[in-house]
């Protein structure tokens, strides 16, 4: 496997005795959640959780299946309401918010199993996710107007720059669903892109992904975050890709944090060794 070189910036402690990369202390946090957490029932699948994460950060969220990570996932973009607890989005509270409110409001994501429109060409996937800037009316969308062909223009070109970030320009007229598996996970990134978010969630993204396409996704991840200058969270069980790219990494187990620091700390945490491999037996 090629080897993958990236310069994480040092995490350093903010106020809210959190850590952030120092580039990011002197912006405010693109999200903070609070004493976060959500009962199915009689179980709390998420709870007590406590995150923040800087301006521009690469953060990782891992833990073992079934920790509760994709439903952290779920409560930041609404589609859970959590049951307690508070979700600043660019120090916006979002309690009260849809899913499209949300997302207009600096957050988008990716999905563990994909959901892509099959049957729609590739830019048309992404020009779904241009929807936050459209700029003309319903009623200039049926009488076909200038400004209607001018924002078709304008979309069209977006849609195509967007792509080249993974060099996919070229299939644009392609259908969605004929991409193979990675070019698939890829374009799903690309129509959360199209969103302008402030904060990007990856859900497994190197799931199913060869050695060399996984290189490649990290290079692009660094890629994303420089270009657009966004904050990326990520859930990943490939421990190579966190540990090379995150700078900041929670631990859930069993819906609570069990730790959380730099890629160091964490690999060397006895708490995390334990919930990933078991209790060593006395001798």
């Amino acid at each position: 496997m090629s080897k993958f070189e990236f310069e994480r910036g040092k995490m350093v402690p903010v106020p809210s005795h959190s850590i952030v990369p120092e580039r990011d202390v002197d912006s405010a946090p693109v999200l903070e959640a609070l004493h976060l957490g959500i009962d199915f029932g009689g179980l709390k699948a998420v709870d007590d959780f406590n995150l923040t994460i800087g301006k521009t950060e690469i953060a990782g969220l891992i833990g073992p299946n079934g920790a509760g990570k994709t439903t952290v996932f779920n409560l930041l973009t609404k589609v859970y309401a959590p049951t307690r607890g508070t979700i600043l989005l660019n120090g916006n509270d979002t309690s009260g918010k849809t899913v499209h409110q949300v997302n207009r409001m600096g957050i988008a994501r990716t999905f563990q199993n994909i959901r892509l429109f099959d049957t729609m060409t590739v830019e048309e996937n992404v020009k779904v996710g241009l929807h936050n800037t459209e700029a003309y009316s319903t009623l200039s969308g049926i009488l076909r107007t200038p400004a209607y062909w001018r924002r078709e223009r304008e979309a069209h070109e977006r849609a195509l720059e967007l792509l080249s970030i993974f060099d996919m320009q070229d299939l644009a007229d392609h259908q969605a669903g004929s991409l193979p598996y990675g070019a698939q996970r890829r374009l799903e990134i690309v129509r959360a892109l199209a969103t302008n978010p402030s904060l990007l969630l990856l859900d497994e993204p190197a799931a199913g992904m060869n050695p060399s396409e996984t290189v490649e996704l990290m290079e692009n991840i660094v890629k994303i975050r420089d270009t657009f200058n966004i904050a990326i969270m990520l859930i990943e069980h490939d421990m190579n890709l966190v540990m090379n790219i995150c700078e900041g990494i929670c631990v859930l187990n069993f819906g609570k944090v069990i730790a959380k620091g730099t890629a160091e700390e964490i690999q060397n945490d006895d708490t995390v060794i334990e919930a990933y491999l078991g209790k060593r037996k006395e001798a």
